[in-house]
């Protein structure tokens, strides 16, 4: 369900500098020891807190979705034929063993190519995919099952520069549904321990699901945001979950959607006012400036890269001119960015 950028809009304009020892490099322990940028869309104001105070900002009533996503480890090391290293870095699950995928170096792997991961399994690349990409094929899908389970790395970003001690910090306190190559970031504040607290406090918590692909780690290249496409991600949300929203919205409560990908999910599906539909199946949504929000009413997230989506997303949410008043703030203060960085939260 794309979602057109008006014209005129120039990627540039969602170009910032960031010192480079601001980029997170690992998390924080424990979980919701992180830093909370609150940035309130009613006075223009930008504040700080911290995230283990989150509750502070809720109301009994607000009902709180996040995303149950769980990353798999996508990231392969591997041979060419003539002994070379390669890297496959796992995409999407196209059924019978065969994903997509990008390759590493793309040049020195064309297809037809066979890749060795162990001396008992092979992979061949079949085809060509989008943006470089390949289509690789196992011998069978209870084989690349076998494959990420035992082989797999954790995917993270580029711009982390060392492995994390514990794979387990890349993923959510509740991540269940495999299928993301990338983590829902902002969700990593959360401890069970202050879940607890918010439903104590009379805050409803639902799940839904958004598999995030490789559009998570790129900025956009073009020029004009109009020119940009997101890539087609899956998502579902569930019956039950439609309907807590769906009396929320009816009865004048709160909906604050936990990260840009939770905005998507139920932005993809609104109608007029608000309602949305149970829903399984693929979303391309691009929100830019412009886009006229139907249910979520306040938003968690982090600290988002330059001309990347996530940054016109909540610029789309919050107003570019109070985002970047708010990022040049959390930059003056040496706040954290990016994927193991500090929170934020728009209200």
């Amino acid at each position: 369900m794309p979602q057109m950028a008006p014209v005129s809009i120039q990627t540039r304009e969602f170009e910032y500098n960031l010192p480079g020892e601001l980029i997170a490099q690992a998390p924080v322990e424990p979980r919701d020891a992180s830093r909370l940028l609150v940035i309130n869309r009613s006075n223009c104001s930008v504040n700080e807190d911290r995230f283990a105070d989150l509750v502070d900002h809720f109301k009994a009533g607000d009902l709180l979705i996040l995303n149950n996503t769980k990353v798999i480890p996508a990231r392969l090391s591997a041979k060419r034929a003539g002994g070379g290293k390669a890297e496959l870095f796992l995409l999407k699950d196209l059924g019978d063993g065969r994903w997509e995928a990008l390759v590493n170096p793309g040049k020195k792997i064309p297809v037809k190519s066979i890749l060795t991961l162990t001396e008992e399994i092979t992979v061949e690349v079949v085809d060509k995919a989008a943006e470089g990409g390949r289509i690789v094929q196992f011998s069978s899908a209870e084989e690349a099952a076998a494959v990420l389970k035992n082989l797999g790395q954790v995917p993270l970003p580029p711009y982390i520069k060392r492995p994390i001690e514990d794979s387990s910090r890349y993923q959510t306190v509740y991540a269940s549904v495999e299928g993301s190559v990338a983590a829902p970031t902002a969700a990593l504040h959360f401890t069970p321990r202050l879940l607890g607290r918010l439903k104590a406090k009379g805050v409803t918590i639902g799940y839904t699901t958004l598999h995030m692909g490789l559009g998570s780690f790129r900025p956009i290249k073009e020029e004009l945001l109009a020119a940009h496409r997101m890539p087609v991600e899956y998502l579902y949300i569930p019956d039950e979950v439609a309907g807590l929203i769906n009396q929320a919205k009816e009865e004048g409560r709160r909906v604050v959607a936990c990260g840009t990908d939770v905005v998507r999910t139920l932005e993809s599906t609104a109608q007029d006012g608000g309602r949305i539909e149970a829903f399984q199946g693929t979303t391309g949504l691009f929100i830019t400036p412009g886009y006229q929000f139907k249910v979520v009413d306040m938003l968690i997230t982090n600290l988002h890269l330059p001309r990347s989506s996530h940054l016109v997303l909540v610029s789309a949410f919050a107003g570019r001119d109070l985002i970047f008043e708010a990022y040049a703030y959390a930059i003056a203060k040496k706040f954290r960015f990016y994927t193991f960085g500090d929170a934020t939260l728009i209200i």
